[in-house]
């Protein structure tokens, strides 16, 4: 998992040193640290700040941004004392080349043909666009053949995001520091907006929120094992994706378990009752036990 963060809060989270002061942009490369949470180590990047134009490519932005679109999430280090100029600022720059914070694909189905024509189809009704509106922005990428399904009620600029095809869904998380020196409305303010946090790295204020919020943005889930009368192995667990079933533990814990697999038992939260007998599809939750019986 890797996470892109600044040069105050990686000196405070991991045991890595980047160099930082009280003026702006003291970060010139990209350093690397890594985080112990929740017994998975998690990858920060301390980035060096970009500025307006990043995307144009002032102040080596380009190269800065580049790296970021290979991160499972952003975490904005922001000003609070400075509001949401810097916020709205970084998200156009994002944005500009491609990067999409906190958004979804857009449900559209889109597969360019060599002939006959274009076939337009929606089941939703579309306020946003009408077909004149759609064949116009299809002819200007010159597309005149293809076979376009909208499932939602979807923009001109979700219509462009598809027709690209290259732009990354990114989770960002939106974290105000210096709380200290603003007022404690303002801080509310702050912390209410959405994927906000706010923290004060230099006198540790909210650092295990932030944490914690983290995890929950990189969407893991911790899983201990069990042997057979035996206690749990509380001590290593294994760390994977949220949404993750029985066959994923299998492989996590040997690529070879599958095909001696008979069935697993589970406590946890994603049981009706514990202990329960599951199969392979079974989706578990955050801190579930795991013992798996071999045929």
């Amino acid at each position: 998992m890797c996470v892109v963060v600044q040069s105050t809060l990686l000196n405070k989270v991991t045991k890595t040193h980047s160099e930082s002061a009280s003026y702006e942009f003291t970060t010139l490369t990209c350093i690397p640290g890594v985080i112990e949470y929740n017994g998975s180590n998690i990858q920060l990047l301390d980035l060096p700040g970009i500025i307006e134009g990043a995307a144009a490519g002032k102040g080596r932005g380009r190269q800065v941004i580049a790296v970021a679109r290979t991160a499972d999430m952003i975490l904005m280090m922001l000003d609070a004392t400075k509001g949401e100029v810097q916020k709205e600022l970084l998200t156009k720059e994002l944005e500009a080349v491609g990067i999409r914070l906190n958004c979804r694909k857009p449900n559209i189905y889109f597969k360019p043909k060599k002939g006959g024509g274009l076939s337009i189809t929606s089941t939703v009704p579309l306020t946003h666009l009408n077909d004149k509106l759609i064949n116009l922005i299809l002819h200007e990428y010159k597309i005149f053949n293809g076979e376009l399904l909208f499932r939602e009620d979807a923009t001109a600029d979700d219509l462009i995001d598809v027709i690209v095809g290259n732009r990354i869904y990114m989770r960002c998380v939106y974290c105000f520091n210096k709380i200290d020196c603003v007022s404690i409305e303002e801080v509310d303010r702050l912390a209410r907006l959405p994927h906000s946090v706010v923290t004060c790295c230099e006198l540790d204020l909210n650092m295990d929120g932030l944490l914690e919020l983290i995890w929950e943005y990189l969407a893991l889930v911790r899983i201990f094992t069990k042997k057979r009368g035996s206690p749990p192995d509380f001590e290593d667990g294994i760390i994977l994706r949220r949404g993750a079933t029985i066959e994923h533990v299998c492989h996590a814990i040997h690529r070879q378990l599958l095909s001696s697999f008979k069935y697993a038992v589970v406590w946890g939260a994603s049981t009706k009752h514990s202990p329960q007998r599951v199969g392979l599809s079974h989706t578990v939750l955050h801190d579930d036990v795991v013992q798996v019986i071999k045929k």
